[in-house]
């Protein structure tokens, strides 16, 4: 049996993840306890402070990532909130294949993309939009996420797919491996690029992004880490671009984007 956490204990793990990853626990004691108490038992220990001394001395890549799966969910599924997705193929699309007609290539960042789907979503929106004409464009998708077990399954790119994948999308874009399950096909697995990245660090990517998704990431953070993050995105996003988060999320009314959709804005 774990010894209950002592207020330090809780203190420090919680600093050092607010920190460090920017997620918000100060108020979620119940449930720190309750998803850490068996893993400290699996893996020998009987109290809180001999594991959180160990973590934070050692911050071993892979114990903290198997505390930070346990302390957030990496739950995302293919047509989560159509809404973006119809935003997404009927304004966006049009609108990029119109202003890079010359250049024929568009950056697209799926921030905290979890186990995939959100990406190989983006793709087949993509594809579809752009018919004989995507082997012409560069479309490839940055993903990252902080979590690797979750970039594991979306590499694999193998799901158990919901009745709302249009059928014309299940025989274009998906092989049956077994029973209910399907393999994401080569086309759309080839337009993603998943990386690790944490959105607490600096944004250096090569490029400034079209569209960036980050959707059901900021619920883990508190108000001042979600508006220096949305500074960096803006910083991200090409004159114009779009950032998408989700319904059950805001921005602050002084956020540098202008609200031009539901949980959709625009670098005005």
């Amino acid at each position: 049996m774990i010894q209950p956490i002592s207020d330090e204990d809780f203190r420090r793990l919680t600093n050092f993840i607010k920190s460090q990853y920017g997620i918000t626990l100060e108020q979620k004691r119940q449930l720190v306890t309750s998803r850490l108490s068996s893993m400290l038992a699996e893996q020998g220990y009987s109290n809180f402070s001999e594991f959180v001394t160990q973590l934070l001395k050692e911050k071993n890549p892979q114990k903290i990532e198997q505390v930070l799966n346990r302390l957030t969910t990496n739950y995302t599924f293919f047509m989560r909130e159509t809404e973006h997705f119809d935003f997404f193929s009927k304004v966006i699309l049009p609108e990029l294949v119109r202003k890079y007609q010359h250049k024929k290539s568009m950056a697209i960042w799926s921030a905290g993309c979890s186990s995939g789907e959100e990406p190989y979503n983006l793709s087949m929106y993509i594809k579809d939009y752009l018919g004989m004409q995507a082997s012409q464009w560069d479309t490839r998708i940055l993903a990252t996420d902080i979590s690797q077990k979750a970039l594991t399954t979306a590499k694999k790119g193998i799901y158990e797919l919901p009745n709302t994948i249009p059928e014309s999308w299940r025989r274009k874009y998906f092989k049956k491996v077994e029973g209910s399950r399907y393999a994401v096909a080569p086309d759309i697995r080839n337009n993603v690029i998943f990386q690790t990245f944490n959105l607490m660090d600096p944004i250096k990517f090569r490029t400034k992004f079209d569209v960036i998704f980050c959707r059901n990431v900021m619920i883990y953070f508190d108000q001042p880490t979600k508006d220096a993050l949305v500074r960096r995105f803006y910083d991200a996003t090409v004159p114009g671009g779009y950032l998408m988060i989700s319904h059950s999320e805001n921005l602050s009314k002084d956020a540098p984007y202008a609200t031009v959709a539901p949980s959709t804005f625009q670098k005005r």
